[in-house]
């Protein structure tokens, strides 16, 4: 009966909304435009962990898993409800300084991986209402949040180590905590009991952020559901891609076809900004997200002001968070560097909130964010300008600018007079040599309508070689600048033709591309060379069954050993590359091998996911190497295949903790999808 109810409950959220997948656009675009504006919030980490402080029997290195890490058996961990008596705790005071620091939402771990809830839980006695403090601390901090005007938002764990039903157990608590009869479907029960309790109790939410979807019992018709579910009861709530199974590891993009409104790149900033997809930064002040009393890898408030000018300039949102101690007050650090980075945005905080990405690529001396407004015909773009490195000359240079300028200001100092003179597509900005800011210093400068950017044009392709004809495009700076292109490797001029979509190339050639604007060029040229290949041939028939060979090894490894050369533990047939649903086994490997069927000639792309390192061979040569030891974390490569049946292997270790593996293939410049069981053969 109880599977009967899950499945009714999960069918009931599949029908509940339409489908909507990241990046959100038309309508969807309202629900975002809050979200969009913020540009910086602030996260909060806290629960039972908070006790230890990070110290356990001597080691000094844990934070919010530290019941895995040192191993902590349930009954103990349990314990700390006794000692988590939070009496220093203010939620008026952490909305306030949240806010002062320019921070538009709060995200809090309402449950983190541990399973303890930090409110009132009417499904479950493992929460806040079972300590001394026997206060809901979210009916108190969503109050507070809102009276400062920030969003409320809700972090929720789908991993939970303490619920009975929760799969897969912890590899080192099988013996004193056996998996017995727990059911993953009434686990998730459980859970959406608690997000409704979540959506229904406290008012509006902003975000409901999810996390601990990697392990293989989470699958994506549970994704699906719980998405649905959060927007069925809140319709303009805002859902984390960590939802359903699409990330990529902790560079936090999903795939096509997975839910979830925003990526969540996690302790990284995207090296280039990501067009029409939005993204957030979740990113610790110091080394730990939990409380950690001997942490002391503090980064600098220049550090943090910096790296938010870094992200709102590539077009994301950044995830400050700070890890309160067990008596709820925040530690001196944070509150230090949250009140330096609020002296710098009451200053500077027009140029990031509100703003989009810049429209250059990188700048020597710092970033740039702007801000489109004013009617059709009048519009202006204000281009804001966070100098770095301050120019000891006084004149900032800035190259590329097409646009007519209006005038420019320093946010720092407004009484300053910054002159402006434009000559051969470069802007000189006259500053001063006096540097009036701190951490990174904001030069205004208007432009009339959007900016005309001159900056050499991007070769996009996924790949360097191909076997027929393949689509390349090439992408300008600017609408208002064309893009010129040869395929014999010379520089282009106004007599070579010009990309008006995307360029077929047939053979080997050198795509040379250069802007060009009102009949001159305004820009060097960017090369990429294609190479034309023949296909590696494949067999005409496939191996005597389905699926592959799996050989399991024991050891205890950091890098991929060499399989080939050992003797496996344990052989066995299984239907595709993957993990059963409940694995949890720590200090293994497993060795794939056997045929795997292309249907057409073609140049094929690999993603291979795993959770720790992993290998991708085709024919005995590698193809993706994923090795290490890392969380779950996506790796792409491309081969040249003839249809029919290919040698493949895939090797994969785990050490410790989560285990994850999964392959995905797909032609160049089509959808990817999993290589299942029909494509295999051993």
């Amino acid at each position: 009966m109880l599977k009967q109810f899950v499945r009714a409950v999960v069918a009931g959220c599949l029908a509940a909304v339409p489908v909507f997948a990241q990046p959100a656009s038309g309508d969807d675009d309202a629900r975002m435009e809050w979200w969009r504006e913020a540009r910086f919030g602030m996260f909060i980490h806290w629960g039972l962990y908070a006790v230890p402080a990070g110290e356990w029997e001597g080691q000094t290195r844990h934070a919010e898993w530290i019941r895995t890490t040192a191993e902590i058996p349930i009954d103990t961990y349990d314990g700390f409800r006794g000692e988590f008596n939070p009496v220093e705790f203010d939620a008026e005071a952490w909305a306030e300084m949240a806010a002062d620091a320019g921070m538009r939402y709060i995200v809090i771990t309402t449950k983190h991986h541990d399973g303890f809830a930090l409110f009132d839980s009417a499904v479950s006695e493992f929460d806040i209402m079972s300590t001394p403090f026997e206060r809901d601390i979210m009916a108190e901090l969503s109050e507070a949040t809102r009276a400062q005007g920030l969003k409320m938002c809700w972090y929720h764990s789908i991993m939970d180590w303490h619920h009975p039903d929760y799969l897969p157990r912890r590899g080192w608590e099988e013996a004193g905590r056996p998996a017995g009869d727990a059911d993953m479907d009434r686990y998730v029960a459980y859970l959406f009991n608690q997000v409704t309790e979540l959506l229904t109790k406290y008012g509006d939410i902003g975000v409901m952020w999810f996390d601990g979807e990697w392990e293989a019992t989470w699958n994506h018709t549970y994704g699906e559901a719980l998405y649905k579910l959060c927007r069925g009861l809140q319709p303009g709530v805002i859902v984390n891609n960590r939802v359903d199974k699409g990330r990529g590891g902790m560079g936090g993009m999903s795939d096509e076809g997975y839910f979830g409104d925003f990526g969540t790149p996690e302790q990284t900033i995207p090296a280039t900004g990501l067009p029409g997809v939005d993204w957030e930064t979740c990113m610790t002040m110091n080394d730990n997200w939990g409380y950690n009393s001997h942490d002391t890898q503090w980064k600098s408030t220049e550090d943090l002001v910096r790296k938010l000018c870094d992200i709102a300039s590539k077009g994301g949102n950044f995830l400050l968070n700070v890890g309160p101690k067990a008596d709820g007050s925040f530690p001196e650090e944070a509150i230090d560097r949250l009140r330096e980075i609020g002296d710098w945005m009451d200053i500077n905080g027009e140029s990031i909130h509100g703003t989009s990405a810049s429209p250059f690529g990188q700048l020597p001396w710092g970033r740039c964010t702007m801000n489109y407004h004013g009617e059709e015909h009048r519009a202006v773009t204000s281009l804001y300008f966070h100098v770095f490195d301050w120019p000891s000359s006084g004149v900032l240079r800035v190259e590329g600018l097409g646009s007519e300028a209006i005038g420019a200001s320093l946010l720092a100092d407004a009484g300053r007079e910054v002159g402006v003179v434009q000559k051969d597509g470069v802007t000189y900005l006259q500053v001063g040599t006096a540097n009036p800011g701190e951490y990174a210093t904001v030069v205004k400068l208007d432009v009339k309508g959007m900016p005309i950017v001159y900056q050499a044009p991007t070769i996009e392709a996924a790949a360097g070689i191909l076997v027929g004809p393949m689509e390349v495009s090439l992408v300008s700076a600017s609408p208002e600048v064309m893009v010129r292109y040869t395929l014999d490797g010379t520089e282009p001029t106004t007599a070579s033709p010009a990309a008006e979509g995307p360029v077929t190339i047939s053979d080997s050639c050198t795509l040379s591309a250069r802007s060009f604007h009102e009949g001159r060029a305004v820009s060097t040229t960017t090369r990429r060379s294609f190479r034309l290949v023949e296909p590696r041939p494949g067999r005409m028939s496939g191996g005597g069954e389905s699926g592959l060979l799996c050989e399991v090894y024991a050891g205890d490894w950091e890098t991929m050993p060499d399989l080939g050369a050992m003797t496996p533990a344990e052989s066995r047939t299984v239907a595709s590359v993957g993990l059963p649903e409940k694995y949890a086994r720590e200090r293994v490997a497993h060795r794939y091998t056997g045929l795997l069927r292309v249907p057409a000639d073609g140049v094929y792309r690999f993603a291979l996911t795993s959770d720790d390192g992993s290998r991708l061979l085709l024919g005995g040569e590698v193809v993706v190497d994923n090795d290490g030891l890392h969380s779950a974390e996506t790796r792409v490569g491309v081969a040249a295949l003839a249809a029919g049946w290919h040698p493949v292997t895939v090797e994969w270790f785990n050490k410790t903790g989560g285990a994850d593996l999964s392959l995905k293939m797909g032609l160049v410049g089509g959808e990817m999808g999993v290589v299942g069981a029909e494509a295999l053969s051993h």
